[in-house]
């Protein structure tokens, strides 16, 4: 049973945790402890608040921040964790990080689930992390992509797994969305047509 009460910028979500859930947990109580703004997007969203498929990773953008302050966080990540990219630090900061190239981090001795880990490239980029909402799960803090940018993104990306996941947190939230927002994503990543379509 899930239970969601929301506000303009936190929502609590109570429910079961599965697999994915906790992972994700244990790698953002890491990012939370080294004081990183983050922001998951894309596919785990949906899942979140139950939409029910599998996933083989969890994308989140970062604030960049310079290589010391990356470096503790490497450290006390790879306690836990191992990058399935490189295990080099000096590489995964300048070669990766820096060069726009995502990083992937896995639980040691495992390849899934992994999460994509990079910094912000574009304009959507910048604002979903300045713009992000916190999820209290079970009183663990998260943050998520406003969802008036994640549905139409979805759309935008246009698979059927894609749209299932837009008309889902959609059919969830539409009664707590800003509508007009949600309406100027869709007019700047034209897909009003699919918006009219599936957003009912």
């Amino acid at each position: 049973m899930m239970k969601i009460k929301f506000s303009k910028n936190r929502i609590r979500l109570e429910k079961g945790l599965n697999a994915l859930d906790h992972f994700v947990l244990d790698f953002t109580s890491i990012l939370n402890k080294n004081d990183i703004k983050y922001v998951l997007v894309s596919g785990y969203v949906s899942i979140l608040f139950g939409r029910s498929r599998s996933s083989e990773d969890v994308d989140l953008i970062v604030g960049k921040m310079d290589y010391k302050k990356f470096a503790r966080f490497w450290t006390d990540l790879c306690k836990k964790f191992e990058c399935i990219i490189t295990g080099n630090l000096e590489d995964a900061y300048s070669q990766y990080l820096l060069a726009n190239l995502s990083l992937r981090f896995s639980e040691k001795g495992r390849f899934i689930p992994n999460m994509e880990f990079k910094f912000p490239k574009n304009e959507l980029d910048f604002w979903t992390l300045r713009e992000r909402r916190e999820v209290l799960l079970n009183n663990h803090r998260l943050f998520i992509s406003p969802l008036e940018l994640q549905i139409p993104f979805k759309l935008y990306l246009g698979s059927q797994k894609d749209i299932e996941d837009a008309v889902h947190l959609y059919s969830l939230f539409k009664d707590k969305l800003d509508l007009k927002l949600l309406r100027e994503f869709t007019r700047k990543l034209k897909i009003e047509d699919s918006a009219n379509k599936y957003l009912k």
